[in-house]
């Protein structure tokens, strides 16, 4: 949709091959159409909102107008990349960069080109007057081309059993006609080409159905000669069932009608529709939905205009990676859309098996390629030299990442099977022991979900080896179906990725879920760890994987953490996406290990206790010791308050504790909360002092007297 306001003459400049960027501020009220432009949700002007361009938990992001630069400018709390004006936050969406100044010419004529300004640039200088504009207008309609919004009226009546039964033949209830806003029409009234009044009455033959929005109406007489009439104001973009999309999901059809959207919605799936199958997709709708969804497919009908609109289409947004998805159906009047699909007895796992089926096409060289690298359990590989390797541990919650961190020899493989383990669960023939999964709870894995295990650096050996110690722990002799694992070291770390993309996509399906995926050794993914474009690339398109299939991520670097900070650029993207870092770590007793937590998000890692495990001989396997004395939690929270305080003092001599509350908030990653419960802490163990000479301040303690 084109945002459009009132604006007076308002001088607008053409330069030598350049767009001034105070005429676009001008022009879009100072930055905030471009912001209703893009933002796929409706926002008030300095009240937090959720940033529905990721999985934002928490309201904390907001537009607001800054006196000194005079425009509106976005800040976000919740993830500070989308924080800045008009033109940051559209470099943003793009991938370019507003420091760069190529990067900003192309941001001018992106925001040009999507809200219509008219200020792409000649060979000359010339100055311009723009005179208001109506509501009526679109921004691209030249004066000449105005098509004034046709007046309307509507009578409304409730739905009839013959009406209700006809959406019913589509599976469409009268739940789903309130949800997308479609009324039965008693009478309707407007104006013909030539202004002329009309109206339209509804009869038992010939029903009369409504398909409204504030502005306008699309009138559907399924049974009459002229099916389709409009009122209003549609704008450009016509675009039914927008509005009724999630912020976030895996898979997104584009139909041909709005019976077909709501038919879709009734099976669970996400669909949209625009004016008719012969239109032009907007590429700006497109370009917003693919941050949003991860297939985007094109479902028409198979009648001839549908498959070659459908063949068109798919051509005009392969740069979106659209995909076009043609029904088993006859293609005639009564079998060509998926609603005649639906109809035809077909389910919704029949129309998963045939996106699967497409998938499987479009994969079939990667899946090939990854099917030599399937740990096959009945055929283990010949015996190579032993190679120590480190390996992931799965901990978390649906829809983030979990980090593992430690040294080599500390037990993190131990620790993951046990994990793997209790998401499998116990086998029939001990389903009534209770598993030792190292202290923490794991979820059982009781719908079957696929669980995904990618390791990218030991040898198929002691992948097969770690895959019986599992199986051990759980009772069981052979691997369940749902779990796939996968040693990659045969591939290229470019091939790595690629190939875990696209298996999560095609087991999502298979398996109805994903409910776990490890994978061991996230540096191996890319160049190396101190490679920030590639560390942030390879993290933020992980975190986004985990939010469209709702499942837990666990990744492992492998680094040995000093304090609270991770190393490297991609421990750095790390501690910021992840929701928890676990750092497992050998005790005084080498024969023991300790899991600390370095993060939590939805809390502190200073409160998690410390937990032990340890070999036993006894039962040829790892167990749990219990935690560690409340002492020791006590003495690892007041060395990391110590080593806080020495952070920021080193860089102040006395701060307030407003300043002293963020600080801590911003080096330890917890809220507000906790951080004035840390400073609680910090003046009991006198770590921090009040400033004799000025209460207000605090000032560093005597740390000789601390723990240190």
């Amino acid at each position: 949709m084109i945002h459009i306001r009132w604006m007076s003459s308002v001088e607008t400049s053409y330069s030598m091959g350049t767009m001034n960027k105070d005429d676009i501020l001008r022009l879009t009220d100072r930055g905030m159409a471009i912001f209703k432009h893009y933002l796929p949700t409706p926002f008030r002007v300095g009240r937090n909102f959720l940033n529905p361009l990721y999985e934002d938990k928490h309201a904390s992001c907001n537009i607001y107008y800054e006196r000194r630069s005079d425009t509106y400018k976005m800040k976000d709390f919740g993830n500070d990349d989308y924080s800045g004006d008009c033109f940051a936050f559209v470099g943003k969406l793009n991938g370019l960069d507003c420091k760069d100044s190529k990067d900003f010419i192309q941001i001018m004529k992106i925001i040009d080109r999507d809200l219509h300004l008219g200020l792409s640039s000649g060979n000359y200088i010339e100055t311009k007057t723009i005179t208001p504009i109506s509501p009526a207008v679109t921004a691209a309609t030249s004066p000449s081309k105005v098509k004034k919004a046709r007046p309307y009226t509507l009578a409304q009546k409730s739905f009839t059993a013959a009406e209700l039964a006809f959406w019913g033949k589509s599976g469409i209830t009268q739940e789903v006609l309130r949800l997308f806003r479609v009324v039965s029409l008693k009478k309707f009234s407007s104006e013909n080409n030539e202004g002329k009044p009309f109206s339209i009455a509804a009869t038992d033959k010939e029903p009369v159905f409504g398909y409204t929005a504030k502005q306008y109406v699309k009138v559907y007489r399924p049974h009459s000669e002229m099916r389709f009439l409009y009122a209003g104001d549609f704008g450009e973009n016509y675009c039914f069932g927008l509005e009724q999309l999630p912020a976030k999901g895996d898979l997104l059809f584009i139909t041909g009608s709005e019976k077909d959207v709501m038919s879709l919605t009734v099976h669970g799936f996400h669909a949209i529709c625009f004016n008719s199958e012969t239109v032009t997709i907007p590429v700006g709708i497109i370009h917003r939905l693919s941050f949003r969804f991860k297939h985007i497919v094109l479902l028409y009908d198979v009648d001839k205009a549908g498959l070659d609109s459908s063949a068109k289409q798919e051509l005009a947004l392969k740069n979106y990676g659209v995909k076009r998805l043609l029904l088993p159906l006859a293609g005639t009047k009564v079998e060509k859309d998926i609603s005649d699909f639906f109809r035809l007895g077909n389910s919704r796992e029949d129309l998963i098996k045939l996106f699967l089926d497409y998938l499987d096409t479009i994969y079939s060289e990667t899946m090939s390629a990854l099917k030599s690298c399937e740990v096959d359990f009945n055929n283990p590989p010949p015996v190579a030299q032993m190679v120590v390797s480190v390996n992931d541990v799965p901990l978390g919650t649906q829809g983030n990442i979990l980090c593992i961190t430690g040294g080599e020899g500390t037990g993190k493989s131990n620790y993951v099977t046990a994990l793997i383990a209790g998401a499998i669960g116990q086998s029939e023939k001990n389903k009534d022991k209770v598993m030792d999964t190292l202290g923490v709870s794991v979820c059982e894995n009781s719908k079957r979900k696929t669980i995904l295990f990618y390791d990218t650096e030991q040898s198929e050996v002691q992948t097969y080896k770690n895959i019986t110690n599992l199986l051990r722990r759980c009772g069981r002799e052979t691997m369940p179906e749902y779990l796939k694992a996968y040693c990659l070291t045969g591939m290229s770390r470019k091939e790595r990725l690629q190939a875990i993309i696209q298996s999560m996509d095609k087991f999502h399906y298979q398996f109805r879920g994903i409910h776990m995926v490890v994978i061991d050794g996230i540096a191996d993914l890319i160049k190396g760890a101190n490679d920030e474009t590639e560390s942030i690339a390879v993290v933020e398109e992980l975190y986004r994987l985990a939010g469209i299939y709702n499942t837990c991520i666990v990744t492992i670097l492998h680094f040995i953490p000093s304090g609270l900070k991770l190393r490297g650029h991609l421990g750095s993207e790390l501690q910021r996406k992840a929701a928890a870092i676990l750092s497992i770590e050998k005790d005084t007793d080498p024969s023991v290990s300790v899991v600390k937590a370095l993060k939590v998000r939805d809390g502190s890692p200073l409160d998690v206790p410390i937990m032990q495990f340890a070999w036993d001989k006894d039962v040829r396997m790892h167990v749990y010791l219990g935690e560690k004395p409340k002492e020791e939690k006590e003495k690892r929270k007041e060395d990391e308050l110590v080593a806080v305080a020495r952070d920021i003092f080193g860089r102040q001599d006395f701060i307030t504790y407003v300043d002293l509350a963020e600080q801590i908030q911003a080096i330890l990653d917890v809220k507000e909360r906790t951080a004035k419960s840390y400073i609680k802490f910090m003046r009991e163990k006198e770590i921090i002092l009040k400033d004799p000479s000025n209460q207000s301040y605090y000032i560093i303690g005597n740390l000789k007297q601390a723990s240190l």
